[in-house]
């Protein structure tokens, strides 16, 4: 048994925008025949989709800028047609004071690595361990747990453009990269990160919250105690 964990979000806004100039009917068609044949042609079991309601945490946190403040792009036209029928035909869930990001990564950490894979073409869903499916690339790929946490600790560093989360400027995925490649576990990569911004605590942690992808309800996300012990 396999389950595809959807990031509906995606969805929406890519069906949506293709189906701008198209009728309800048709756009319809076109999200029935997009969920059909990604659940059919990559052997999942059963599925759960997610969109993102109202509400959500992290407009609190965001101190330095607006978190998604700077999104000024217009929703697709058949936006709200289409939210209702992903929620009504196919069952998907309304996540509210969260994202839908969150409740995927919720719901991947309630189950072992291998009954899932996360369907999306958002990077931000890499800090989450387990399969990813790439429905735009067709491609298959695996997240270690190891791996989750250094991508996570990247986009700290990087911050993220699309959600106006302000990174180091200057730094990219490549400087990211290698400021972290060194460091031997998380207490060494959240220390580089911290020197990387001069030290100033409260930057790292507004920006590590806000890209931080839950993993249980009502997480929050804190820094490693950062002990020396050997145990």
């Amino acid at each position: 048994m396999r389950l595809a964990l959807i990031d509906a979000d995606i969805l929406v806004y890519r069906v949506g925008f293709a189906s701008d100039d198209s009728s309800e009917a048709i756009a319809r068609s076109r999200m029935k025949e997009f969920v059909e044949d990604l659940l059919m042609f990559n052997g999942f079991d059963s599925y759960e989709g997610f969109l993102t309601g109202k509400g959500n945490y992290r407009t609190e946190i965001a101190k330095t800028e607006p978190y998604k403040g700077n999104r000024k792009q217009p929703k697709p036209v058949h936006y709200d047609f289409l939210r209702n029928y992903l929620l009504e035909a196919w069952s998907f869930k309304l996540v509210e004071g969260q994202e839908a990001d969150d409740a995927i990564g919720i719901r991947a950490y309630e189950l072992d690595p291998e009954e899932f894979s996360i369907c999306s073409i958002d990077k931000d869903l890499d800090m989450i361990r387990g399969n990813h499916y790439n429905f735009v690339k067709d491609l298959f790929y695996d997240i270690t747990e190891a791996e989750a946490i250094f991508n996570f600790y990247k986009q700290i560093l990087t911050g993220d453009r699309i959600d106006n989360i302000k990174g180091i400027k200057g730094i990219g995925d490549v400087k990211a990269k290698r400021i972290l490649e060194k460091c031997k576990d998380e207490n060494e990569m959240y220390l580089a990160v911290l020197e990387a911004y001069e030290g100033n605590e409260e930057r790292v942690l507004e920006n590590g919250r806000l890209l931080w992808i839950r993993r249980k309800e009502n997480q929050i996300w804190e820094p490693p105690s950062l002990s020396t012990s050997n145990g």
